[in-house]
């Protein structure tokens, strides 16, 4: 299943200098050029580090995803809306951490993990012990991420 990637969710993996377990924690996976244009605002301003996301597929929206983005971006960050179009018109799922967008997919029905949902797949998949995990969650908790949990031991 598609699944698209918030610029927090990004940046949050970006920060731990490890961007390539996204690609280890999801087969199918893709962002718009909305979240791009995000992460880029972050790193001129120095609150994330640059990251070659050349291979991350970016899609454009379609003429009727534009009409759902538009109404969401009502109530979400144009990244965040992008995405839930995208995801709600092709049937994948969202990956993002922001409450709002997370609340509004599941009303929309679509599918939506996070952060937290990355790194238990990947001790899941053996890619990351437990410990090596919460290292990496742990550090991202330093650089501003708002985990509801601080270890994955709470929930794995």
């Amino acid at each position: 299943m598609l699944a698209l990637l918030d610029n927090a969710v990004l940046s949050n993996f970006a920060i731990v200098h490890r961007a390539d377990l996204i690609r280890a924690a999801i087969e199918e996976v893709a962002t718009v050029p909305q979240v791009l244009d995000e992460f880029r605002a972050g790193v001129l301003i120095s609150r994330v580090p640059p990251v070659d996301w050349s291979w991350l597929s970016v899609l454009t929206l379609t003429d009727e995803e534009q009409g759902l983005f538009e109404k969401l971006a009502l109530h979400l960050n144009d990244g965040e809306a992008a995405c839930l179009a995208v995801a709600a018109q092709r049937g994948g799922r969202i990956v993002t951490d922001d409450r709002d967008a997370r609340e509004i997919a599941a009303k929309m029905r679509v599918s939506v993990s996070g952060t937290i949902g990355l790194l238990i797949r990947l001790v899941g998949t053996g890619v990351l012990s437990v410990p090596q995990a919460d290292e990496l969650l742990g550090e991202m908790i330093s650089a501003g991420y708002r985990s509801p949990i601080t270890s994955l031991a709470q929930i794995h």
